[in-house]
């Protein structure tokens, strides 16, 4: 049996880079048994553990340059061809890496995924899903969350074909309900861009292609409530929805843990209500999967947030070696194949 090939994970990528990303791929490999290939900066990477390269299940590839998180994406990947996103990107274009995973620049990961391991044909543009959680059902995905903020009608159709793929792919849903992100459920609620977007959704075979249930337009409040799979929008609305939900859930579980602590009553309650509330935080956390995956690049291609710590991105290693075992990009390119 071969060996598995390892993720290719931005090193110098993040907030917190490179020991979070050292610390995450250590952890990944202790929990999760998966390996990783930590690009950048040798030296730097080596001080945090000097006993890194035995590692049985981390490798590290040098590269001298790194992509600021406030750098300008596309100009610093065609410039900085030695950066840690561009030799990770190009270690899965080259087929020493199975994956590839950073949680620096979005949009240099983006830029090195498109340039280095490139874009599945007849994808016009690759888009973020973001799954979030629904309580007692599988997660609804939101696409784009950030890949496109300027997105056409057209752009919007395809995103429902690849987050139909997604949803299939990664939770098992046969049919996975669409639904487009709006204002309201009526056919006239929303912008420009939903109305067009719906005619194109309601009048042409996209649906078929890719094996969807087209629901029609749902609202904010509807993402996480189980009344679909997938939702759509572009990729500026769906990025401000998820900070916005990312934010609230996170102020909403640190309030409930602290009104646990906050009087000796409430913390005597603890050991009766930590059993039931903490499966709920787990299910909530979003650093539970640490990841998303921009859908419609020949190779699979994973983002995380700048802000991840170690145990998110142990995490994220785990789902992209997930993702990288999967025939999710041959399903991609299935749905996107010239007919």
């Amino acid at each position: 049996m071969s060996t598995p090939l390892p993720v290719a994970v931005d090193a110098m990528g993040g907030d917190a880079a490179p020991r979070c990303v050292v610390e995450g791929a250590l952890l990944a490999a202790e929990r999760d048994q998966v390996s990783s290939m930590l690009v950048g900066d040798e030296a730097k990477i080596a001080e945090i553990d000097p006993h890194l390269s035995s590692h049985p299940l981390i490798t590290i590839r040098h590269a001298s340059e790194v992509v600021e998180m406030g750098a300008e994406p596309a100009s610093s990947v065609r410039r900085m061809k030695d950066s840690s996103i561009v030799r990770a990107a190009e270690a899965v274009r080259d087929g020493e890496a199975s994956a590839l995973l950073s949680a620096g620049n979005t949009g240099a990961a983006m830029a090195a995924s498109l340039l280095r391991i490139g874009r599945i044909k007849g994808v016009s543009r690759p888009a973020i899903a973001v799954p979030f959680p629904v309580l007692g059902s599988t997660r609804c995905s939101l696409l784009d969350c950030g890949a496109n903020p300027d997105a056409t009608p057209e752009m919007l159709v395809q995103f429902a074909q690849l987050g139909t793929v997604y949803a299939r792919s990664r939770f098992g849903i046969e049919s996975p309900r669409v639904a487009i992100l709006t204002i309201g459920e009526e056919a006239g609620k929303g912008n420009a861009l939903v109305k067009d977007a719906l005619n194109l959704f309601e009048n042409s075979d996209w649906a078929e292609s890719c094996g969807a249930n087209f629901v029609g337009n749902l609202e904010g409040n509807d993402l996480m409530a189980g009344k679909a799979d997938v939702m759509i929008t572009d990729g500026f609305t769906g990025n401000v929805v998820l900070k916005s939900l990312e934010g609230g859930v996170r102020i909403a579980l640190d309030a409930i843990r602290d009104a646990l602590g906050s009087t000796p009553a409430a913390a005597e309650t603890a050991p009766v209500l930590d059993p039931i509330l903490n499966p709920l935080f787990e299910i909530l956390d979003p650093n539970l999967i640490g990841a998303a995956m921009l859908c419609g690049t020949k190779g699979v291609s994973v983002i995380s947030h700048g802000s991840s710590s170690s145990d998110t991105l142990a995490n994220a290693i785990r789902t992209t070696t997930e993702m990288a075992a999967s025939s999710i990009v041959d399903d991609f390119r299935a749905v996107f194949a010239p007919k």
